[in-house]
């Protein structure tokens, strides 16, 4: 395929989820052959909409979208379904095959080895760790080398030596890819252009150039514009209050006051639509369980896996109020097994203490549940403690308002389900906070919030992340490695 020829057009497109969700409306854009974009906009905006469009599983309500018919759409998607979870790594990878693959060990082999990772191919999908799993998801995209490839949040559970393997392929990659991810020093490292999703406007804005420099052009155009706006506004209101004076004087002033409103108007039609940053989430506290004290949670021993089998490993590790332990270990060596077991009571070697309420963030948010509406969940946790405008307050904060709190969890985005699980955990007011990943699926403005509520936490705390930069944030007092003697 020839470079800058047009594969991908949206032309005045406009969609919406149900009545009263607008997604896009009127959006037009193009992606050239050969090019690298990622795909911006706020959690809940509508991005991982547009690659459903595109890969044709979505259709718009008004407009077209030309995709060329000749090439071929990879997508790596952010969740394996329970029923692939139920095949062989071999049965997973197949099934992205039309016809039968002779060399389909190999190339599992070779696209495995590019997010750093090697994988028995008659184990079972749901046999591996999430971090695993997610891996498979990237990799189930790239070995169908496809003419466009479509990458939903890619480095999700990927460690540091699976985002640089990553990276490297990206860099050097030949053919079209649309990114999202919230991770910008990946994003800089092969960008080439950026198509923003405004979710104040539901339009698209294209730019040219790495990420860092749209980032960087985009808040100079928002200060160039507010200071027009500012300029236009100040000059329509001077002309409303000198129409104002003139018409009460009467005679030929009446009609000069009116040239002076319809110059008004003029100046606030010339007003400029500016694009409304991203919100942040607002500063917020996890309140601590009332009255703990002593010892918290203590593990004598715990179980890891070793070349897919379990190992018993003897660690003595207390944690009382107060205290933060970081767990820490390579993808698939048993951090997600450990927590949940933990979490349900179930962890042969480790027990929490009576009555400790425990706040449980899953990366897989598989602690909520997906028919609840958002107040349903939120009103959940919360229990009689709180009154719906409590609870209503709380969500604000999170940027869950409007008719977003009537919608059902399954219907949200990984980010906005993120969102509503940090809300739950406020209202919940744990004694003992257990975190898988947290920042998976977080839009990377909200992280620096959500690490300084984690780093003030009065009760106890146990983390897991694979982001050295968010941890570097938080106060952690103990570290416990898995994957040490």
């Amino acid at each position: 395929m020839a470079q800058n020829e047009t594969i991908v057009r949206f032309d005045g497109v406009t969609f919406n989820f149900g009545m009263d969700r607008q997604i896009l409306a009127d959006a037009s854009f193009s992606v050239r052959a050969g090019q690298r974009i990622t795909l911006m906009g706020q959690n809940g905006a509508g991005k991982s909409t547009i690659f459903g469009m595109i890969s044709g599983a979505l259709k718009p309500e008004e407009g077209a979208i030309h995709v060329n018919q000749s090439f071929t759409i990879g997508m790596a998607k952010q969740v394996i379904s329970p029923a692939e979870k139920e095949l062989t790594v071999r049965e997973y990878f197949a099934q992205g095959f039309t016809e039968t693959i002779y060399d389909l060990d190999k190339r599992i082999a070779d696209v495995l080895e590019v997010v750093n990772f090697h994988a028995p191919l008659d184990r079972k999908v749901k046999t591996f760790s999430g971090g695993q799993q997610g891996r498979f998801l990237l990799a189930s995209a790239l070995i169908q080398d496809p003419d466009l490839l479509l990458l939903d949040e890619p480095t999700n559970n990927l460690d540091k030596e699976g985002i640089k393997h990553l990276t490297e392929f990206l860099v050097n990659y030949y053919k079209t890819c649309i990114v999202i991810s919230h991770d910008a020093e990946f994003l800089n490292a092969f960008t080439d252009g950026v198509l923003y999703l405004d979710v104040h406007t539901h339009k698209v804005e294209q730019y040219v150039g790495d990420y860092f420099k749209v980032v960087e052009e985009i808040t100079h155009r928002i200060e160039k514009e507010n200071i027009k706006n500012a300029r236009l506004a100040k000059e329509a209101q001077a002309n409303k209050d000198q129409a104002n004076v003139f018409a009460h004087k009467g005679g030929k002033l009446r009609g000069v006051a009116k040239k002076m409103r319809e110059k008004a108007e003029e100046f606030e039609a010339n007003r400029v639509e500016v694009r409304k940053e991203d919100k942040t989430i607002k500063k917020f506290t996890i309140p601590c369980q009332d009255d703990v004290s002593g010892v918290v949670m203590k593990i004598e021993s715990f179980k890891v896996i070793r070349n897919y089998e379990p190992v018993i490993k003897k660690r003595q590790v207390w944690l009382r109020k107060n205290e933060h332990l970081l767990l820490t270990g390579p993808n698939g060596i048993g951090k997600s097994t450990l927590l949940e077991a933990l979490a349900s009571g179930t962890a042969e070697g480790a027990k929490i203490a009576k009555d400790i309420v425990v706040g449980y963030y899953r990366q897989d948010f598989s602690t909520l549940n997906f028919s609840h509406t958002v107040i349903e969940s939120l009103t959940e946790v919360a229990g009689r403690r709180a009154s719906e405008q409590d609870i209503r307050a709380v969500a604000a904060g999170f940027l869950i308002t409007g008719d977003m709190i009537k919608t059902k969890i399954g219907h949200l985005s990984e980010g906005q389900k993120g969102l509503v699980s940090f809300a739950r955990l406020v209202l919940q007011k744990p004694g003992l906070l257990i975190l898988d990943e947290p920042t998976n699926h977080i839009n990377f403005r909200h992280l620096p919030v959500i690490a300084s509520a984690l780093d003030a936490y009065k009760g106890a705390m146990i983390l897991v992340s694979h982001v050295p930069e968010f941890v570097k944030q938080i106060r952690i007092d103990t570290i416990l490695d898995l994957d040490g003697k």
